[in-house]
This record gives structure tokens, C-alpha cells and sequence, in this order.
């Protein structure tokens, strides 16, 4: 636990932090600019009716219904309600984290090590394992000549464990495209996916997409492969417990579109 700690410490919280900062700072300015423009129109307004007014009084000729000292105390209320407000909005601003408090702990055990224990052979499991990665390596290799086809210049971070497998530039504008491949070979049922891809989704609706290879059964895997893009695949956080959900493969296929 001291080292998951710590590494979430030194990784883990200041990756989220900068999020947040950068999604509440764009939210934050639309939000100040959006007061400021209206409560000074109405200190504006509230301005000139007071001085109205005065003129009118000067005049001899008062308004019934208000007089300048009302609609001046009504001004100055608003001027300081905008200087709260905007106080309030900078306070937002200012994000600082908290050490993370470690609630629970798994102890991760491997099917081989349990199948030696209980006295059963090797030889099924460890087929399984490489077919398993041939699948999956021919699912990427599908995924990134697919975005190359299509002008972007992808990159292999599966091995970061960042919540998907691909990030793809789009030269013209720099931005990238999140992609979590998954392969299965034709005529799979189910698709597991974990709550850190669930939950990166979530996090990027726009440039995340869930690409879902089938791959066909032989020895020719990677030259024809079948593949669609979901966008937006999935639309709640799983509860605290879960690490992983099977979802029906069919049906996110048939959500899916051809890869733009």
C-alpha cells in the first residue's frame, strides 16, 4: 500500500490536478465573463436612473415610485454583489490536492498459478495467452494503419496504462485522438473493458474512441481485419468495487461506425 502511495502521489495526482485545473479554469472564465457583462449592465442602467432622477428631483418634479437615492443604493448592492461574485469565482481558482487515502486493496493471483495448485496442465492456458496476444497485436496493427490511412500519425502507448492503447495526431491542428483498441476473433460474445478506460472516456467524451477490431480466425489475422469506431461508448462511472465490465460484444459493434 506505502507504494501505491506513493507512486499515485508522484503520478498519479498531478496528472488529474492539471485536468481539473484546465477544465475548471475554461469553465471559470466563461462564467466571469458572463457575470461581469451582466451585472454591469445593470450597475450601468442603475447608474444613469439614479442620475435621472436627481435632475428630476432638482426639477421639482420627483418620480412617485423611486428617487434617487433608491435606485443609487440599488447600483452600489449590485457593484458589490459583481465584487463578491467575482471573488468567489477566483477562490474556485484556487485547487490544491489532497494525499490520497488508500480505501481497499486486491490481492492479484494468475489462473496458472492457481492451476498448479489445484494440479491442472499448463498446456490450455498457455495456448490461450498467445493467441490471445496475437489477437491483440494484430488489432493494433490494424487500428494504427487505419489512422495513418486516414492522415493522423499515431503512436503505441498501451504500455503506459493510461486508460488506452493509442494516441493519434491530427497534423493540422495538433490534437489528438485517445483510442482503446479492442480485438476479439469473429464470433466472440463479450468484450471486457476496465473501469481506467471506462473512467478516461468519461474524461475526454470528445477525443476518446473505442476501436473494436474482429479478427479473423487463421494465420492471416492482421490483413483482414473488420473495424468499427464507438464514440462516446460508455455513459456512467462504475461503482467503487468494480475494476472491470464484460459488455455485449454485438451490440457495441452495432453502435459502431466505419473509422473517420
Amino acid at each position: 500500500m506505502p507504494k501505491a502511495k506513493s507512486y499515485a502521489i508522484a503520478h498519479l495526482v498531478p496528472q488529474h490536478l492539471q485536468e481539473l485545473k484546465q477544465r475548471k479554469e475554461e469553465l471559470i472564465a466563461k462564467t466571469m465573463t458572463a457575470v461581469k457583462d451582466r451585472l454591469t449592465k445593470e450597475i450601468n442602467y442603475w447608474d444613469h436612473r439614479a442620475e435621472e432622477l436627481k435632475m428630476q428631483e432638482e426639477a421639482g418634479k420627483p418620480n412617485a415610485k423611486i428617487n434617487s437615492g433608491k435606485a443609487r443604493q440599488r447600483a452600489d448592492d449590485l457593484q458589490a454583489r459583481l465584487m463578491q461574485r467575482l471573488e468567489e469565482l477566483e477562490q474556485e481558482r484556487r485547487l490544491s490536492p489532497l494525499p490520497p487515502v488508500v480505501v481497499g486493496g486486491a490481492l492479484v493471483v494468475s489462473v496458472g498459478l492457481l492451476q498448479r495448485m489445484q494440479g491442472k496442465q499448463q498446456a490450455t492456458t498457455a495456448m490461450f495467452a498467445r493467441e490471445t496476444e496475437r489477437v491483440e497485436k494484430a488489432a493494433m496493427t490494424a487500428v494504427m494503419e487505419v489512422e495513418r490511412n486516414l492522415g493522423y500519425e499515431p503512436i503505441n502507448v498501451s504500455h503506459q496504462k493510461c486508460g488506452y492503447d493509442i494516441e493519434s495526431r491530427i497534423p493540422e491542428t495538433g490534437q489528438l485522438r485517445f483510442i482503446e483498441v479492442k480485438g476479439r476473433i469473429t464470433g466472440a460474445k463479450t468484450v471486457t473493458v476496465t473501469k481506467n478506460e471506462i473512467i478516461t472516456a468519461l474524461n475526454k467524451p470528445d477525443n476518446f474512441i473505442l476501436a473494436l477490431v474482429q479478427v479473423p480466425l487463421g494465420e492471416d489475422m492482421e490483413g483482414n481485419c473488420s473495424i468499427h469506431y464507438l464514440r462516446r461508448p460508455f455513459h456512467k462511472e462504475p461503482d467503487f468495487a468494480v475494476t472491470s465490465i464484460n459488455y455485449d460484444w454485438l451490440e457495441l459493434w452495432q453502435q459502431g461506425t466505419e473509422p473517420i
